[in-house]
This record gives structure tokens, C-alpha cells and sequence, in this order.
């Protein structure tokens, strides 16, 4: 994985990565460690050489010509080796310097021949400034890292009521090589005794500026660091034995090494959209470059640190000794976050900058041939347009607008990028399709394994909205483990005869036909003797009894079945396929649950905010918060589509969207609930109002999957932990 998502991009890690394996070893960050003064790295002329330095600066100043994203990949890498030496420090400067109009330094930065070095807290020093304009600095900036080398420094100084960024030489200012906490890239504090600042070297650039470089190339080498430390956490946790078991396996190591996954993708995703928003055209305006710099600073540099802590407890004891590198991450990381300022000074950054008005604008730019198909398109939805109602929604049917993906005659066997040309051709058209719910699930498995009869009597009147479905899966006594239903289908002439009870059917009340699943076969392995039948819903013998939710209303509803006939012609594929064909639902629910999950709420709670007398900054950080897991989500979903428009695999972004989108919405509605105090208690709100709200997404992290059963598909599936046992006793 990387921050950058194209080739060009993939194929600078895979270089940096090489790299770093042959110059960064093992013996490298001891020998780091354990030296009672830093010096340049060996690999130093190397990064030079390679133009990793400058990659990010003009070819006119000895840059590379490239950006800061292409920085990031490069930073990330580097990150992941631990790589010993200023390279951020320098980088950063160089940066903030050339973002200033500051040429000076920029050639000698860009060939390693000048080391910089960026303070990031004023401190004392502080901007004296005579009648004539000369400036005077004066005081000490008590941390900047990677000062025990540097040779020029950008330190922020207070001037008056504002923040004023100063270049200063070496040989002007005092520096003292602290005892540093992060051993392999020390720190200095550096101290200026009324020193002659020059114009020139006065820098012009808005005060936020340096800062939100900064949190952009922290973001950057956090995302590296935490790639590390869920790297190390998993590989120990595969072979590592305890109690006869490899650790992997104890549900408390795997959900931990899974949320250390969740967090690392999340530092990613945000570190790359700030990267982006940084580089010339990637935002409208300033405002959103820094609200994406502050989402990266406070989301970012915090999954370092946490996945650092995490990676210590899953080793246990080793990960406590000296002699393992763990405590380096964590050194490094710790480092990162306590110089960058606090996590909740950002999160309150990115609540301030919201409720300003300032939003990162998020979309997908299609390639030249999305244009050939677009005016096809519109023609056929102006042909629905002209209808109205019913008629609408069938030809949008019949012209495969309701599923685009799936193939024709039912969809139109659209590519991710014709599905995204539709999308946005719908919505100019003001034009909705049926929205199927559970019959979106139906009709893929009725596709991949129902006969022709079976997908010509359901799977048109599905997509027209004639039909409406519901899914009978779940039981009394076996929840979340199909393989352990009861419900029993005995074969009879013509048909079966199913006895049993389902649990949980959303909408069954209403349904025209549901899926189920019953036991056909009783002498083997639980999860071969299922089969998956389709049920008219009116049929003699179901009582179906509404269940009342913690809302108060009764969407769902618990069936009984008794002695119900089921027409040989209404099992899908043969007997026992039905674990296989229910995978086949269950995953198409997984996609349509994720994909609206992240952000919902966010709204109410800002119309709260700003219906407030002010929010204090306990309030501020909260907000902060929620909009980060929000903005998070959102660029998660958009690095899953941008990875399928370009005909990449998805990525672990995909996997953990259900399990944080759920998170965060029921962390937003909780919070919209205490803000509103007793006006959320007292009935006052309207219906389906934030105290709905919250009651109601206590069912996200259990429908579709629950929590649990995500983060054991996250540490098997994408970190290769050992599975637990797949049911194979008998019943």
C-alpha cells in the first residue's frame, strides 16, 4: 500500500522502498540509537543523488518538478524504513522556504549539501522590530527537530499579535543539542540573542502556512510508522504461540492488529487528500487546503502514535526490551505528535474551519473516454424525464438504470467509469431509480446462480419495483452463525415443506417474496447441508408477528413457518448450495451498507453548533473529531472508486468502511443527543429526530455483519491471521 494511487506513483515506492531495504537495516537504526551524537546518515548522498530531496521543488531552484504528493509517497517510505537523519527536516524546510518565495537555500537543500530544520512553537522568540523596519530576533525555540545537524533554520517568532517566519543561519543563533526523545532523528532548541534579521529573510507567507506543510509531511511519515507497526504486530501475531494457539487467533490480538489496520488506512487516506490539496490546483481556496491539512494533522500523526502503543502490547514482553525497534515507532511517533502541537488543538482547527463555511470539496475527475459515452446517456434518461411516476421508474428499469453495473438485459454492464457517468448524469436530470433495499442483494445471487425460469419471473419486476423482498436468514438460536439454523425444509413431491422460525426480517410485514434459508440435509457438515429457497410471502402456513424496536416501531418482525410448501422451481441452484449463494447476498449487503455509512449526522450536529450560543472547546474538540472520522470516511470511499475507475484492486479501504462509518455515526448521534440536553429526552424533536437517530444506528454495528465478525474478517482476510475453525460438526 501507499499513499499514492497511480503507477507513477506505486512504481517511486517500489524505488524508495528498494532502497531503504539495501541503506536502512536493522544495524543501521541501532547504530542510530545508540550514538552519543547524530550524524549524517551513509544513506544521506543517496537520497541526494536519487533527487529525493528536491523532489517536490521547481527544476529552476535543482527540483525534481513534481509535487507534494509525489513528497508524501517518498516521506511514507521512509517513514516505514524509520530512516534515521533529517530528510523531513530538510524537506519541510525547503518547502515552507519555497511556498515563501525564498530561493536562497533551495539548490543547496534540494543536493544535501545544506541541512534544514523547521521550528514549529514560537517559544520566547520574539520579533523586535526599530523605527526603520529592522527586525531583531530574540529568544529561544525550545524543540526543533532535527536541529543537532541542521545548518539553516525557519522558526517562527511572535510579533506583535501574529506569528512572523524567520530564516535564520546557524552561525547566527545558539544551538543545544537536547537529550531527545526520538533517538534516531534528534532535536535541538535554538536561541537568538538579538540577532539582525534581514529583510529578505523575513518571510512572506501567511502565518498557518509552515504549519499546515508540516502536518502534511507528519501526516505522511505517521501513515509509514503505522504501516510498520501493524506490519510487525500482525507477522508476530501469525507465528507466536501461547496456550498451545498462535496469538493470532485470540479474537482480543486479532480485533486489536484489525483496529491498527482501520487507523493506518485512515492516516493514509488523509495524509494523501492533504498532500493533493496542497500542490497548485488541488483546492479552490487556502481554507480548504488547511482544513484538509488540519483532518491529516490530527487523524494521521494520532494513528502513528496509537499503533505504535498497540504493536508494543501485541508483542508483549519483546516488545518492552531495548533491543526490539518497537519502542523507536513509538519514540518517533510520540515525537511527531507532541512537536506538531495537541490532537485536540487540531480537531478544534478543523471544527472552527467547518463552521466557517470551509468544506474539502471531494470528486472523481473521469478520463477523455467517460465523454464517449455521456451523450447516449442523456438521451435515454431524457426519454424518462419526459414520464412521470410508474412509467418513469420502468423504463428506467427496462433500460437497465436501476443496477447500471449489473449485465444486460438487467442493467447495462456498465465499467466503473460509465456507472460514475451515470451517477452524475442522473442526478443532472434530477432522476431516481428504485432504490431495491433487499431486492439489491436478491438480484446479483438470482444472476450468478438462479435458473432462467427464476430470473425471468423476478429478477424485471425487482428492478421495476413490482416486487419487494425480504431476506430470512437469521434465527432465535443461531444470530450471526448461519451454519447453525434449524429451520428444516423436508422434501416432498413437488416441493419442500419448511418448518422453523426467522428472527430479525426487516419489512417482512410488507414483502412480496422473501430469501430463506433451511436445512436440507441433516447427516452432513453443518454449512453443506443448507439450501436457499425463494418464498412467496403469502403462503399458508407463515405467521408473521411484527417485533417492536428500542424506536418504538416495528420494521422488523419474527416469521414461523410451519409445514410451508415451497415449489421444487423456487430453489435456487441445488440442495446445499445455499452457503455458497448466501455468501453471495451477504456481501452485496456489506457494499450497499458501507457505502452511505461515513458522515451521516454530521449535519445536524453543525445546525446544532450553529444554533448554539458558542461551543466551548471541550464542544469544539468533539466536533473536531466527528468531522475528521467523517472526512476520513469520505476519502476512504473515494480512494476504493478512484482504485476501480483506474482498474486496480480495491484496497483495505473498502473492508474497514462498515466498520468505521457505523462507529462514527453512532458516535455522532450520541453526541447530537447531549447537546440538545432535555429538549432530546422530552419528545419535543420531530420524528425520526437525533434521539431516533441514535436509537435506530445501535443496529448498524449488528446488521450486515456485526462489529465483531468485521474485525475478524479484517485480521484474517487482509492481515492473515490464523481463521478459527470453519463448523464442521454435525446437527
Amino acid at each position: 500500500m501507499t499513499i499514492g494511487l497511480t503507477q507513477e506513483h506505486r512504481d517511486l515506492r517500489d524505488a524508495v522502498r528498494t532502497f531503504a531495504n539495501r541503506h536502512i537495516t536493522e544495524d543501521t537504526l541501532r547504530a542510530a540509537a545508540d550514538a552519543d551524537k547524530e550524524t549524517l546518515p551513509a544513506h544521506w548522498s543517496g537520497l541526494a543523488e536519487q533527487g529525493l530531496l528536491g523532489l517536490h521543488l521547481p527544476e529552476e531552484a535543482g527540483g525534481a518538478g513534481y509535487g507534494l504528493v509525489e513528497l508524501a509517497v517518498v516521506t511514507e517510505e521512509l517513514g516505514r524504513a524509520m530512516a534515521p537523519g533529517p530528510f523531513l527536516p530538510t524537506t519541510l524546510a525547503s518547502a515552507v522556504l519555497h511556498a515563501a518565495g525564498h530561493r536562497t537555500y533551495l539548490a543547496t537543500l534540494a543536493a544535501g549539501t545544506t541541512v534544514g530544520a523547521v521550528g514549529l512553537a514560537p517559544g520566547t522568540l520574539a520579533v523586535n522590530r526599530a523605527a526603520d523596519g529592522t527586525a531583531t530576533a530574540t529568544g529561544t525555540c525550545e524543540l526543533v527537530v532535527g536541529g543537532h545537524l541542521a545548518d539553516v533554520f525557519v522558526l517562527p517568532a511572535t510579533d506583535g499579535d501574529r506569528v512572523t517566519w524567520l530564516v535564520l543561519p546557524r552561525a547566527a543563533v545558539d544551538t543545544t543539542d537536547v537529550r531527545s526523545h526520538d533517538l534516531t532523528r534528534r532535536s535541538s532548541r535554538v536561541s537568538a540573542r538579538s540577532v539582525r534579521v534581514p529583510a529578505a529573510d523575513v518571510l512572506d507567507l501567511d502565518p498557518q502556512a509552515p504549519r499546515d506543510l508540516a502536518a502534511v509531511l507528519f501526516a505522511a511519515e505517521a501513515s509509514g510508522i503505522a504501516d510498520r507497526c501493524v506490519a510487525t504486530a500482525a507477522e508476530y501475531a501469525r507465528v507466536r504461540e501461547q496456550f498451545g494457539r498462535r496469538i493470532g487467533r485470540f479474537q482480543g490480538v486479532k480485533h486489536r492488529c484489525a483496529r491498527m489496520l482501520a487507523q493506518a488506512e485512515q492516516a493514509r487516506a488523509c495524509a494523501w487528500d492533504a498532500a493533493r490539496a496542497g500542490d497548485p490546483g488541488g483546492a479552490d481556496d487556502p481554507h480548504e487546503a488547511s482544513l484538509a491539512a488540519a483532518v491529516a494533522a490530527a487523524v494521521g500523526v494520532q494513528a502513528a502514535f496509537v499503533t505504535a502503543k498497540d504493536c508494543i502490547q501485541v508483542l508483549g514482553g519483546i516488545g518492552f526490551t531495548w533491543e526490539h525497534d518497537a519502542h523507536l515507532a513509538l519514540r518517533r511517533a510520540q515525537t511527531l505528535r507532541v512537536a506538531l502541537g495537541p490532537t485536540a488543538a487540531w480537531h478544534r482547527r478543523v471544527a472552527r474551519l467547518t463552521l466557517d463555511g470551509t468544506r474539502r470539496k471531494l470528486g472523481v475527475e473521469l478520463p477523455p473516454e467517460a465523454e464517449a459515452v455521456r451523450e447516449g446517456i442523456r438521451a435515454e434518461l431524457r426519454g424518462a424525464a419526459a414520464l412521470d411516476g410508474k412509467q418513469r421508474l420502468t423504463h428506467l428499469a427496462d433500460h437497465g438504470y436501476t443496477a447500471p453495473q449489473l449485465p444486460a438485459p438487467w442493467g447495462k454492464g456498465a465499467d466503473p467509469v460509465t456507472q460514475l457517468v451515470i451517477a452524475e448524469e442522473l442526478q443532472a436530470a434530477n432522476l431516481t431509480p428504485v432504490d431495491m433495499i433487499i431486492g439489491g442483494w436478491v438480484v446479483p445471487t438470482l444472476i450468478a446462480h438462479g435458473d432462467d425460469a427464476q430470473q425471468e419471473r423476478f429478477l424485471a419486476p425487482t428492478l421495476r419495483g413490482d416486487i419487494v423482498w425480504c431476506q430470512l436468514f437469521s434465527e432465535p438460536g443461531a444470530g450471526s452463525d448461519l451454519a447453525g439454523l434449524g429451520t428444516r425444509a423436508e422434501k416432498v413431491d413437488g416441493g419442500w415443506r419448511i418448518t422453523g422460525q426467522k428472527v430479525w426480517t426487516s419489512m417482512a410485514h410488507d414483502a412480496h417474496w422473501g430469501i430463506l434459508l433451511a436445512r436440507t440435509d441433516t447427516t452432513v457438515p453443518k454449512h453443506k447441508g443448507i439450501s436457499y429457497f425463494l418464498l412467496d410471502m403469502t403462503s399458508p402456513g407463515l405467521d408473521i408477528r411484527p417485533l417492536r424496536q428500542i424506536t418504538g416501531e416495528s420494521e422488523f418482525n419474527e416469521v414461523f413457518l410451519d409445514e410451508v410448501f415451497v415449489l421444487d422451481e423456487l430453489l435456487v441452484g441445488s440442495p446445499g448450495d445455499g452457503w455458497k449463494l448466501a455468501r453471495t447476498t451477504l456481501a452485496n449487503e456489506r457494499v450497499a451498507l458501507s457505502h452511505d455509512s461515513v458522515g451521516s449526522g454530521a449535519g445536524t450536529l453543525l445546525g446544532i453548533a450553529a444554533a448554539s450560543d458558542g461551543l466551548d472547546d471541550e464542544q469544539l474538540t468533539t466536533l473536531g473529531g466527528h468531522l475528521c472520522d467523517a472526512q476520513s470516511g469520505a476519502l476512504l470511499a473515494l480512494r476504493t472508486t478512484l482504485r476501480t475507475v483506474s482498474g486496480q484492486q480495491p484496497g483495505a479501504e473498502a473492508s474497514i468502511a462498515k466498520l468505521l462509518g457505523v462507529e462514527h455515526q453512532q458516535r455522532v448521534w450520541e453526541t447530537c443527543v447531549d447537546w440538545q440536553g432535555v429538549a432530546a429526552l422530552t419528545g419535543e424533536g420531530e420524528r425520526h429526530d437525533a434521539t431516533w437517530m441514535f436509537l435506530n444506528s445501535r443496529c448498524l454495528s449488528i446488521a450486515g455483519g456485526t462489529t465483531e465478525v468485521q474485525l475478524n474478517i479484517i485480521g484474517e482476510r487482509l492481515l492473515g491471521l490464523p481463521r478459527d475453525p470453519e463448523p464442521t460438526e454435525k446437527g
